[in-house]
């Protein structure tokens, strides 16, 4: 589990115009203080490392990061931040050197790639990116490439400005960044669908794309990868979309907000409210779409179920938990090929695997119990048992 220490909520010096934080923002619910002693006091007990997140987490004084920072160096011998870039400063970088800061940028390209990741104006928002990539570019050159998160939309990877956006990709291969992490699209509104969200075919288009151009430059990508080692069976430290996470208690990831109270990843608070954790986690969601129609929103009969599960609950047709991944014609489709190029290195998937109807029968009995359905435990106890398929 992730563990995001977040002092100011969802609280940002910028404001993306399609931010899954938005709701909470609209409702009020944007934190205004924070109470250092009560972070530290939970900390002490979840007994984890952790990364700072917001929002935007460096908008917190220099000797309040120092000070968590010091802690976190202290009793798990490193750190981690989630920022936007914009605020780094040469002291920030100091403190990323000496309290080992594993540092994650998120920025959607340079330039006009970035405007959907709005600072008032457009003169402010391009400094803001500016600022956001000068950041990337200082980090690599004091040997500390961050890792990057990327959301696609119409503002970088429409067909017009998809080139551009490759070629950045390059660019930030040959300033030393490592790896990346794609996102598509989780939309809000009907309006923010309207002006900024691709269809299928372009996400599609986009991402063949990127995927080219990455494996070309030597650009680690990791949601090529995680297919793959979902389709083998190979689920242990993935990435939080393929591990079955209950929308109430999302198990992916703790927060802790400024008041020190224990909350929920942000990508399901559709209304606007940071609901404290359940007690008890549960796996509804997943027998759920398991067992209905493709039709009304369900994942029955598909070969992609066990590697995919339906993927985020905050992404979900409608805004609703209870259904698929509204991405899920995109995924199925890149599922598919991680399919194909398996076979052709004479590895069987899960997904056509004889024993697949077993290791669902296996999984599905888990989450009855309400318990973790590990992949690749679920395989080894189906073999243990010589459960036809």
């Amino acid at each position: 589990m992730a563990l995001e220490v977040r002092p100011f909520g969802v609280k940002c010096n910028i404001a993306c115009q399609y931010c899954y934080q938005h709701p909470e923002r609209d409702a009020g619910n944007e934190a205004r203080s924070y109470d250092m002693d009560k972070i530290l006091g939970t900390l002490e007990e979840e007994k984890s490392s952790f990364t700072l997140f917001g929002g935007e987490p460096l908008l917190m004084p220099t000797e309040d990061l120092q000070a968590l920072w010091a802690y976190g160096l202290g009793k798990h011998g490193k750190n981690g931040v989630q920022t936007n870039g914009v605020l780094v400063t040469e002291r920030h970088i100091e403190m990323f050197e000496r309290y080992k800061v594993s540092v994650g940028v998120s920025v959607d390209g340079p330039g006009e790639l970035n405007d959907i990741r709005w600072a008032g104006t457009l003169e402010k928002t391009r400094e803001a990116t500016e600022a956001t990539m000068n950041t990337i570019a200082r980090l690599c050159e004091r040997g500390r490439p961050p890792s990057l998160i990327i959301t696609l939309h119409r503002g970088n990877a429409s067909q017009e400005r998809l080139p551009r956006f490759l070629d950045w990709l390059t660019e930030l291969r040959e300033l030393g960044v490592r790896s990346t992490r794609i996102h598509l699209l989780e939309v809000e509104s009907p309006q923010i669908r309207a002006k900024y969200a691709l269809s299928d075919d372009e996400n599609l288009r986009a991402l063949r794309a990127i995927r080219e151009r990455a494996e070309r430059v030597g650009l680690q990508l990791d949601m090529f990868a995680d297919m793959q080692r979902m389709l083998r069976g190979m689920d242990n430290k993935m990435t939080c979309v393929y591990t079955g996470c209950d929308p109430y208690t999302t198990d992916a990831v703790q927060g802790l907000e400024g008041s020190g109270q224990r909350s929920n990843c942000g990508r399901t608070n559709k209304d606007g409210v940071d609901f404290v954790k359940a007690g008890v986690r549960g796996f509804e969601r997943y027998m759920a779409l398991y067992h209905t129609p493709q039709g009304y929103g369900g994942c029955n009969g598909c070969r992609f179920f066990l590697a995919c599960k339906g993927q985020c609950p905050g992404t979900s047709v409608g805004n609703d938990w209870r259904n698929r991944t509204e991405h899920c014609e995109v995924l199925k489709a890149l599922f598919a090929e991680a399919e194909e190029e398996l076979l052709e290195q004479g590895e069987l998937p899960l997904s056509v695997s004889p024993r697949r109807a077993a290791v669902e029968a296996e999984v599905l009995r888990l989450w009855g119990n309400g318990q973790h359905a590990f992949l690749k435990k679920a395989i080894k106890r189906d073999a243990r048992t010589g459960v036809p398929a």
